[in-house]
């Protein structure tokens, strides 16, 4: 992309780190191009730079470098161990399949087959919903909360070393307050159980 001073000494075009000397036939031809592609004035500065933009950024870079360093050496794959998380975080240990495939954001047909691998793996079973006899409830089995316990166990280090451990007590609460507003603020059904976080 050439940059934003365009004219020169001998028909120099100034790049943002370096100088090209161009015959002026192809030096107006690039300049034609610029001009219909890339003029620094179709750029928004200030939408680009707005304290928003920069703030959610700045979330989307935090949980991206975040994951797989809290979700490392857990023994199980990272939807497996979410699964078991939310069941285990749930009252009983149970939650509807629908409620928790939304949980952990996946389809209905997806976690079906999620929750088939799961369930022969004997981590978690079906049963069958009590207030609705179209419906199936996912429950933590025995082996699935050894599983769980083993995998937090380590989760719970890599949280307090690369998570709380560079905040403050109150830097903590004030994160924690934030992100369930933002949680609840986004979700139709309005604020969720504590098995959904």
């Amino acid at each position: 992309m050439i940059g934003s001073t365009w004219w020169g000494h001998r028909g120099r075009i100034y790049l943002p780190t370096q100088t090209i000397y161009l015959p002026s036939k192809i030096l107006q031809r690039q300049l034609l191009l610029c001009a219909a592609f890339c003029h620094p004035e179709v750029v928004n500065e200030e939408l680009l730079n707005d304290d928003d933009v920069t703030l959610y950024g700045l979330f989307v870079e935090a949980f991206t470098r975040l994951k797989p360093l809290v979700h490392s050496d857990l023994g199980l794959p990272d939807t497996w161990f979410e699964v078991l998380l939310r069941l285990g975080r749930t009252p009983e240990h149970r939650l509807r399949m629908t409620d928790l495939a939304e949980a952990v954001s996946f389809s209905s047909g997806g976690f079906t087959r999620l929750a088939d691998r799961m369930a022969k793996e004997g981590l978690i079973r079906r049963d069958p919903d009590p207030n609705d006899r179209r419906a199936a409830l996912a429950v933590l089995t025995d082996k699935g909360a050894e599983a769980l316990d083993r995998a937090m166990t380590k989760h719970v280090s890599q949280l307090r070393t690369h998570v709380s451990g560079p905040l403050s007590t109150a830097d903590r609460r004030h994160l924690e307050r934030a992100l369930r507003t933002l949680r609840d603020a986004s979700s139709p059904a309005g604020p969720l159980e504590e098995g959904s976080r």
